[in-house]
């Protein structure tokens, strides 16, 4: 599937690219692409704007686009491979809370699907607005954590 996505950026770039770029579209995509056929483990891309596309794998387990200056810091240093679907969606909020907080460009609705390995239903899923109390605890909690741990930070030797 991942391919056909971008086979298909491709054709559309080499038949509508010079009428976009006549009338000053700048057409650009990029696509994160999950999912899993049954009898098969789930697979997650990254598909780029040329129509070419990444697979996650073990060393890099997880894909980020849009703004990345904030909130992917929060999620290079808590997920692996190996961390737990609950706790992985919980980073991704946190990433994100993140993001709002130093980008004013970047707010609610916060979309979260979670999607478990071989149920092929989709169970667990969030549409959280501006003053969803989850949405405001998480964020007080993150902020009083971090301030903590910076005070908690050993004496700077100089």
């Amino acid at each position: 599937m991942a391919s056909y996505i971008g086979s298909t950026i491709r054709q559309m770039h080499k038949q509508d690219g010079a009428w976009l770029k006549q009338d000053g579209i700048d057409f650009s995509c990029r696509f994160i692409l999950g999912g899993q056929i049954p009898g098969e483990p789930p697979e997650l891309y990254l598909i780029y704007n040329e129509g070419n596309c990444i697979q996650a794998t073990q060393e890099t387990p997880f894909f980020q686009i849009g703004e990345t200056k904030y909130g992917k810091p929060i999620l290079d240093r808590t997920l692996s491979y190996d961390t737990p679907l609950e706790t992985a969606a919980k980073c991704a909020l946190l990433s994100i809370d993140s993001t709002m907080k130093s980008n004013l460009s970047v707010g609610p609705p916060v979309n979260l699907i979670m999607y478990e390995a071989n149920s092929f239903v989709v169970r667990h899923q969030l549409k959280l607005g501006a003053d969803d109390p989850y949405l405001l605890k998480m964020s007080a909690i993150w902020q009083n954590t971090l301030k903590q741990a910076s005070e908690d930070m050993p004496d700077i030797d100089w």
